[in-house]
Parts: C-alpha cells; sequence; structure tokens
C-alpha cells in the first residue's frame, strides 16, 4: 500500500508536459514488432507495468527485446521463429496483454498457460474465447475458460466471419492477431466503431487487410514485416490534466503531442460541447497515426447528456468526465457505459463511491452515472480500488477540494503513467 496526501490546490493549472505514450499503442507495438521479421524500433514507448508483461511474454517466447527507457529495439525471426514458453505467462493486471495475446497464442503450435494477479483473474475472458472457439481454439480454464487461468493449446484456426456483440477494441484485435495464423479469411463487423490501433498498425506492418466502414478483413497471406514506429502521446493520460484545466480557474495548460486518433477522441469532443477553452495545433502523422499539441484554458462549463456511438471513443476517460462534471453547471448524464463494470475494477461504482466521499452528488446507474453540478468538492480519504484512473482522478479532485484529499494506494498508477505525480506537481507547483 502506498498511501498519499494532497493538500487543497488555489492557484491554476499553468505549465507544459508531454504525457506519456499511449498504453494501447505500446502493446501493439510490441506484439506487431514480435512477429514482423527483422528490426523494429520504437520511440516513446510506455514504460509502465502493463506493456511491461507484454515485452516479458515475448522475451519467454524467444524474442530479442532491448530497451533504453522510451526506446524499444525488437529483433525478430518472424512468426515461425515463436518458442514455447517453459513456465506460465503472468500478465499482471494487464487486460489488454491477456484479451490480445489469448487471440494471437491459439494459433501459434504450442502450448501455453497463461495467468494474472486477483484483479485480472476476475475479469471475462469469454468475450474472447467464444469467438476464437469458433476459429477451433482450444482452451482449458475456470469456467470453461471464462476466467484466468487459462491454458491455450495452439491449434490450425479457420476464418469466420463474426458481428461484435460488445463494443470491444481488445476482442476485435484479439480476433484479427488470430487471423494473422487461420485458414481464409477472418471478418469482423461492428455496431459501433471502436478504437482502431490494431487495424491501423497492421497495415503499416504489411498486413493482409481491409477496413470497409465499420468492417474490418484479415488473412495470414502477407507476413508482417518490421518497421520503425513512434508511439504518441496516450489521450486518456492526457484527459487527466485535460479535465483539471478546462475547470480551474487561471488555468492553462499545453500538452504536447498527443495522439488525436478519430477513435480516441471523444474526450475533446464532450470537453469542448461542454464548453471547455480548447485548441489543437502542430498536427503530424505517423506510422498512420495522427497526434498533436493541445493546449486548453479555463473556462464555464455546462452540464451535457453522453451517451451512443460516443461511449467507445472516451471509455476509459468516463471517470475523470464525472469528476469535471462535478464543477460544470446544470446534471450531467452519462449512458450505455455497461462495460465500465468490467474493467480493472467495477468502475461505475467506484467513481460514484469515491466522488460520493468528497462531497458530490453523484448517483450510480446500471449503465452509467448522473452528477449534479456545480460542486465544491471536500476533502476525505478515499480508496483507489487498486484502479489506475481512480487513483489519478482523485489526485486531480484536489484541484477542487477544500481541504485535504487521502488516497489509499497510488500504486497501480504505475501501470499507465509511472510519471503522474511528478507532472501533477510541476503544474500546480505554484499553489
Amino acid at each position: 500500500m502506498s498511501e498519499l496526501k494532497l493538500t487543497p490546490k488555489t492557484s491554476g493549472i499553468i505549465g507544459e508536459i508531454e504525457v506519456p505514450g499511449d498504453k494501447s499503442i505500446s502493446h501493439r507495438a510490441i506484439i506487431l514488432g514480435s512477429l514482423a521479421k527483422g528490426k523494429t524500433k520504437i520511440r516513446h514507448f510506455l514504460n509502465g507495468e502493463d506493456c511491461l508483461r507484454t515485452v516479458d511474454a515475448f522475451r519467454a517466447m524467444g524474442v530479442t527485446i532491448e530497451q533504453d527507457g522510451e526506446t524499444i529495439i525488437i529483433n525478430s525471426e518472424g512468426a515461425d521463429a515463436l518458442e514455447e514458453p517453459i513456465i506460465p505467462l503472468n500478465f499482471g493486471n494487464s487486460g489488454t496483454t491477456t484479451r490480445l495475446m489469448i487471440g494471437l497464442l491459439a494459433g501459434l503450435p504450442f502450448f501455453t498457460t497463461i495467468f494474472g494477479d486477483a484483479s485480472l483473474s476476475k475479469r471475462p475472458m469469454d468475450r474472447v474465447v467464444n469467438p476464437l472457439v469458433e476459429m477451433n481454439a482450444a482452451f482449458t480454464g475456470r469456467e470453461e475458460g471464462r476466467l484466468l487461468p487459462i491454458a491455450i493449446e495452439g491449434q490450425q484456426l479457420k476464418g469466420i466471419d463474426y458481428i461484435l456483440p460488445v463494443k470491444s477494441a481488445q476482442v476485435k484485435s484479439a480476433i484479427l492477431l488470430a487471423g494473422l495464423f487461420a485458414e481464409g479469411k477472418t471478418k469482423i463487423t461492428e455496431k459501433t466503431k471502436t478504437r482502431n490501433h490494431t487495424e491501423t498498425m497492421l497495415g503499416a506492418f504489411g498486413a493482409d487487410i481491409n477496413v470497409d466502414g465499420n468492417t474490418v478483413s484479415i488473412s495470414n497471406k502477407q507476413p508482417l514485416s518490421a518497421t520503425d514506429f513512434y508511439v504518441p502521446g496516450d489521450i486518456s493520460s492526457a484527459a487527466f490534466f485535460l479535465a483539471g484545466a478546462a475547470a480551474k480557474s487561471n488555468s492553462h495548460l499545453v500538452l504536447k503531442n498527443v495522439g488525436l486518433n478519430p477513435t480516441r477522441t471523444g474526450i475533446l469532443d464532450v470537453l469542448i460541447e461542454m464548453g471547455a477553452n480548447l485548441t489543437i495545433h502542430n498536427e503530424k502523422k505517423v506510422g498512420g497515426e495522427i497526434f498533436g499539441d493541445i493546449t486548453i484554458q479555463s473556462g464555464d462549463l455546462q452540464a451535457i447528456e453522453i451517451s451512443g456511438d460516443i461511449i467507445p471513443r472516451l471509455i476509459d476517460e468516463i471517470p475523470i468526465i464525472a469528476l469535471l462534471a462535478t464543477q460544470a453547471s446544470g446534471k450531467t448524464i452519462i449512458r450505455d457505459a455497461e462495460e465500465l463494470r468490467v474493467k480493472e475494477t467495477d468502475r461505475i461504482a467506484a467513481v460514484a463511491d469515491v466522488l460520493s466521499t468528497l462531497g458530490a452528488n453523484v448517483t450510480p446507474t446500471d449503465d452509467g452515472l448522473i452528477i449534479e453540478g456545480k460542486t465544491k468538492l471536500t476533502g476525505g480519504k478515499i480508496k483507489s480500488y487498486n484502479d489506475h484512473r481512480i487513483a489519478m482522478m482523485g489526485a486531480i479532485a484536489s484541484v477542487f477540494s477544500d481541504e485535504e484529499i487521502i488516497i489509499d494506494d497510488i500504486s497501480s498508477v504505475a501501470i499507465s503513467y509511472p510519471n503522474f505525480f511528478t507532472d501533477f506537481e510541476n503544474i500546480t507547483a505554484r499553489n
């Protein structure tokens, strides 16, 4: 347990920072770089615990991966050279590593056992396992492979035509990775488009992939080729500081090189609709991913309703959006976010508990939250629920609190943003 006490912040959030590399993209860069024959160089890699689980998994399968801070060099002989790991693979708390690797391991010609920590062992894997079984995959595990630990006996997979029943980029990505090793064509159709980092990066690595609206197809015809890749800043990490600066008076903050992939920028749409003073500049595009600088200044925010197709574009940002809503005038309603119930924790319940403890007027619903604003927060001791996004939300809450806030355990923040509290202090140092 790593407790932290945060004193009230009286002045604005001011400065310039560069948030760490995108967690989703960092995972995928390691996976595809390890499958591609040749030398892949990844810059601005997220050196967080979750992404390092993915690195360790491929090292255990014989891939040479060297790391120098935020730079990763992968030397791989390609997918055919991957070796059976001699010990079970420990995925810690990383749901992304687990779900994507289940898809990949299902098509490799060897046996693997995977496991994780207590939190990960409660998260549902059937949403990935079920379509993979349709592809001829073979799993053994708790509740028929629904829960970790899971044993995977690699099989010759066959392509499927699958309509995604859940709004999950992880499920889509697992099937696409399996499709790299399946006979025939694998086709996935989404009812609502989710983040597309896997499709974009597969194209950059030379895969036989086609995207047509909400349908993506892939085959095993084209082996992956090594390439260099830059990981943009994680907009999910930037969201905490964007929300703080949007609502805290006398704030002026610049966030450098933030990922602006349209499937991830729902948080920006929400901020703008609420009345935030936000501009984007210096846009660039590398490897199919767009990124740029974001400048945000404080303003008067208004409550809105958030639901429907935008939810997959901001699912990880809902905790900080809920905090932001406490500082907006009116009633904010969040719907269609039932996916939050099966994250690192039940984030709907966790957000409601934390914000209520701090004096906010928050009501949880089956698929979201109702938040009444504008509310001056009070201090108190809050639970992080061993969830990095809840812990960071609690830290930003101290910007709006009249009294000290104590977070019971901040160790989970290392999963996605190891230097979060250093950056937080730097931009609030005038207080």
